[in-house]
């Protein structure tokens, strides 16, 4: 399965996160969802994990 990743500066904050997540596309959304729920305070649902499916990308060469 190819890598997929995941960039919290995609999404403006009040925190300014900078998380970058790369990995298989299934670690990838669970380590994102955690993270989504444990800083940002969104509540892990379906719908958020199909966006945050929704918004993955290519890695950056090298990670």
């Amino acid at each position: 399965m190819a890598r997929k990743a995941s960039d919290c500066r995609d999404t403006p904050s009040v925190s300014g996160c900078s998380l970058y997540i790369s990995g298989e596309e299934e670690e990838v959304i669970r380590a994102a969802a955690e993270h989504m729920v444990s800083v940002h305070e969104h509540t892990d649902s379906p719908e958020m994990r199909e966006e945050i499916r929704a918004s993955l990308k290519d890695p950056v060469a090298g990670t």
